[in-house]
């Protein structure tokens, strides 16, 4: 298994793979936030002729490749912790994005979120 200390290219996979995940979670947020897609089955159609959820769609098959190209490099242990940065992009993309409030329960949560994928990240 490779180091993601010193391969560019687990670095590179981790990076696209957190790129995609986090990509495909907002424009999926996007196609259901939307306030005209009405109820039912129409919300469904509508979030359907809009592109947020086609995009969202492509990121998420495309993070799947990367994923799996990334985990053939590192041990799923290790791939799993180094993932969870994922939520932590997410949430600030929600917030930037969306307005989504930052508590501060969840800025503790992203500190703690960021230093355990620093420490794993750093031990190889």
């Amino acid at each position: 298994m490779s180091d993601l200390s010193v391969s560019p290219l687990v670095a590179t996979l981790w990076l696209v793979n957190v790129t995609l995940d986090t990509g495909g979670q907002l424009a999926f947020k996007a196609a259901a936030g939307d306030p005209r897609a009405g109820d039912g089955l129409a919300r469904w159609r509508y979030m359907a002729s809009r592109p947020w959820l086609w995009l969202g769609l492509l990121a998420y098959a495309l993070h799947l490749l990367t994923w799996i190209a990334f985990l053939s490099l590192v041990e799923l242990s290790q791939g799993m912790l180094l993932a969870s940065i994922n939520i932590v992009a997410i949430m600030l993309g929600g917030r930037v994005l969306f307005r989504e409030a930052l508590t501060p329960l969840r800025i503790a949560g992203i500190l703690l979120v960021s230093t355990g994928v620093a420490i794993v990240g750093a031990s190889g």
